[in-house]
């Protein structure tokens, strides 16, 4: 779903979460599976019951197998909004400290970053956020860290959207890596030496095993 869609933003504007809802209960679904949304409140627009997962498991369980120090790490959220995301995050990782970039949005799709909370000098600094779109959150945020004294900056996002420029922000040499998960395809053309892509496969292959079976799904995340 669109990043706006779950509110009004305007007067007078539709909340198209609840049209994409009807829409997909009209063409018959009677269940919903849905990874990270961009609101959990947009659960509360369908009509059928709906399984929320999180791709978090999945790049956890990759930065696990990288050799990083625990007190080495500093997790970041790239706005306040993300705070409670990144919160969960850094406490699955040894509860790593965590850090926010605070950000005044001046228009659609564009952020101005206007200063640090939280220790990052000397720190590898793990970006988390929902979904990454033309990057400019993110990115502005990872200057501001190595301009912190971050010793490496990582991104971390479920759902790699990608609208230009967002490849050449992201690999412009800010970011030591950058690992999506493959919910959203991204074209071969938009490989980039710093991307890492993992699958999300396992983790849905087992919720709908899960949900076949009447067994619990959140106790995947526990």
């Amino acid at each position: 779903m669109p990043e706006q869609i779950e509110r009004q933003t305007q007067g007078r504007e539709s909340i198209a979460a609840k049209l994409v809802a009807n829409i997909i209960t009209e063409a018959g679904a009677n269940r919903i599976l849905a990874c990270d949304l961009h609101s959990g409140q947009s659960m509360g627009y369908f009509d059928i019951p709906v399984d929320h997962v999180y791709g978090q498991p999945v790049i956890l369980d990759y930065l696990a197998s990288k050799t990083i120090y625990s007190s080495d790490l500093v997790v970041v959220s790239p706005d306040v909004g993300g705070v409670a995301r990144a919160r969960a995050f850094a406490k699955k990782l040894s509860d790593a400290p965590l850090a926010i970039v605070d950000k005044r949005r001046h228009g659609h799709n564009v952020a101005e970053v206007m200063n640090l909370i939280g220790d990052v000098k000397g720190k590898v600094a793990v970006m988390v956020d929902d979904m990454i779109d033309t990057a400019g959150t993110i990115a502005k945020g990872a200057a501001l860290l190595h301009e912190e004294g971050a010793r490496e900056v990582y991104a971390c996002c479920t759902h790699a959207v990608f609208s230009p420029p967002a490849i050449e922000r992201l690999s412009s040499g800010l970011f030591q890596e950058v690992i999506i998960t493959n919910t959203i395809p991204v074209a071969e053309k938009n490989h980039f030496p710093q991307l890492t892509v993992l699958s999300v496969a396992s983790l849905l292959g087992e919720t709908i095993w899960r949900v076949h079976d009447d067994c619990s799904v959140s106790s995947i995340f526990q």
